[in-house]
């Protein structure tokens, strides 16, 4: 071995080059901060095939700077979603205090399976986890929970732990013969046939339940559906509820749903379904639990308090959730990977838990505090805790107050403008969040009247084809004319949760994440639309 070409290595990549990093660190910095002032970005290229002929690996050792190089124009040609004009959907800026946080975590990369592998980081995920459990669940005595990469993995947490309660041993021996079922909303998100498949149930044993005009879950619906899989014998593992919709921001009754499954359990004499969240865009709302309406601190308007007041009442029914999924990276603004499973009771996670004899290497793991003992990685990143207390602690609860606030007040003043239009037609009115969901069509048609037609059912076939597709063409119109320099990027969806005489709706959607978003944006949004048509 070479001692010099070895120290060399460990001079440049394994020692702490303060100058050489803050140098870089700040050419980055200044980039984004240029950023800050220009349009969204579009795609810069899409040369998949020369990436792939190129992977371009040096032969020689180099320095930082050929670091540097080698990531830049990718870091140049990724969007920071910075811009004000950002409202397609839900990814908005990370907050800089959520930076500290996850720069913290990458400089000391801890891996959260056990303590010994991270120290205090492992301390810190736990009092993460049980801040955000007593904001979710309005304190509980025993939660607990883990950061995952993303709101799929943490559904999947939920899933798993409902087989092992209704079918206790599955783990182990499998599902084999066992008629296993979930119900899930119909506006839930498409995670959910993942996990379903993934955890060996299928796909086709996963049901949806029609939602009302609210996208919000049918109770009835539900109740029927439980009796039709009880009498058939099978066992339901869980029901997946949803607390803002990833499209039009949909609240399931969380409490009525627990009560429903409670109920109905007890009747045919089986092990009641895991009642597990999906929160992963609405948990936000649950800052505004405890603001008081009276005293109005932030000076809310009259329609924004209504809006608090009823975001207050839904979220009561957490408190009844067995299990919730919350992503911290999207409106807790903070940076990915920062999803989190948490349960009301810490005892649920001992369906998952594994023997010391199954993890040899982690022979020294204790269930009171080292989650390798039931989680699915053996490898978890820290950015998510260090990113949650970072953001929590920077911007507090009244600041996240303001924040959240801020995008409902802001949502319900663009749905009343667009909805002011004959021609266009809110299909989320009711909703407390930061989603807007529309159509719009050919000046002339009465949006509304179209929309009565077919929830009646007495639109023929053939207009509902020509309706949407006149929907689609001038949001696409839209998309190739706009001005890049002050219209808001919109996306569009296909189906928005709600599915009258089950027809998907599509629609136009925007979503008021970026704190920057102001009234010029709205005023020109609406502009844009009365243009076009």
């Amino acid at each position: 071995m070479d001692a010099k070409k070895l120290q060399d290595l460990v001079d440049m990549f394994f020692t702490c080059r303060r100058d050489d990093l803050m140098q870089i660190f700040g050419e980055m910095l200044s980039a984004l901060e240029a950023e800050q002032s220009m349009p969204p970005g579009r795609l810069m290229s899409r040369n998949y095939e020369t990436a792939q002929a190129n992977p371009e690996i040096h032969t020689l050792p180099g320095n930082l700077k050929d670091a540097r190089d080698a990531i830049f124009p990718f870091y140049w040609g990724t969007d920071s979603w910075q811009s004000k004009l950002h409202l397609e959907n839900v990814k908005g800026p990370p907050n800089f205090a959520s930076l500290i946080g996850s720069i913290a975590a990458l400089l000391k990369n801890p891996n959260l399976c056990v303590d010994t592998y991270c120290l205090r980081s492992n301390e810190l995920e736990v009092k993460s986890i049980t801040a955000l459990a007593n904001l979710i669940f309005y304190h509980t005595e025993s939660p607990w929970g883990v950061f995952t990469i993303g709101g799929t993995i943490s559904n999947l947490y939920g899933g798993k732990i409902g087989i092992e309660k209704v079918a206790p041993g599955t783990m182990q021996n499998g599902l084999g013969d066992k008629k296993l079922a979930g119900l899930v909303s119909e506006a839930g998100h498409y995670s959910n046939a993942t996990l379903a498949g993934w955890l060996g149930i299928g796909v086709k044993n996963l049901h949806s339940i029609p939602t009302d005009e609210n996208m919000s879950m049918r109770l009835d619906r539900l109740e029927q559906k439980l009796d039709e899989m009880y009498s058939d014998g099978v066992k339901v593992a869980f029901v997946i509820a949803t607390f803002g919709t990833t499209d039009a921001f949909g609240i399931d009754d969380i409490q009525s749903i627990k009560e429903i499954i409670d109920r109905k359990s007890q009747q045919y004499g089986v092990t009641p379904a895991h009642l597990h969240v999906d929160a992963a865009v609405g948990w936000i709302s649950c800052f505004l639990t405890e603001y008081n309406i009276q005293t109005n601190p932030l000076g809310a308007n009259a329609e924004t308090l209504e809006l608090i007041q009823r975001t207050q009442q839904a979220t009561v029914g957490f408190r009844y959730a067995d299990s919730v999924t919350l992503d911290f990276h999207k409106m807790g603004w903070g940076h990915y990977p920062s999803s989190a499973f948490i349960v009301r009771h810490r005892d649920d996670l001992l369906h998952l838990t594994r023997t010391l004899e199954e993890i040899p290497y982690f022979s020294e793991a204790d269930f009171r505090h080292d989650p390798a003992l039931f989680t699915l990685e053996c490898s978890r990143p820290g950015i998510g805790p260090y990113a949650v207390m970072a953001s929590l602690n920077g911007i507090g609860l009244n600041g996240y107050r303001c924040l959240v606030a801020n995008a409902i007040e802001k949502a319900n003043q663009l749905k009343k403008r667009i909805e002011e239009l004959d021609f266009c037609k809110v299909l989320n009115l009711n909703t407390p969040g930061p989603s807007v969901c529309w159509w719009v069509l050919p000046r002339g048609r009465n949006a509304k009247e179209l929309f009565k037609q077919l929830e009646e059912g007495t639109m023929s076939v053939e207009e509902q084809t020509q309706y949407f597709g006149e929907i689609k063409r001038l949001y696409n119109k839209r998309a190739a004319t706009l001005d890049p320099a002050v219209d808001a990027r919109l996306s569009f969806t296909t189906s928005i949760g709600y599915c009258p005489h089950g027809i998907q709706l599509p629609a136009w959607k925007a979503v008021i994440f970026n704190p920057k978003t102001d009234d010029e944006v709205i005023d020109r949004l609406v502009a844009s639309i009365k243009d076009l048509v």
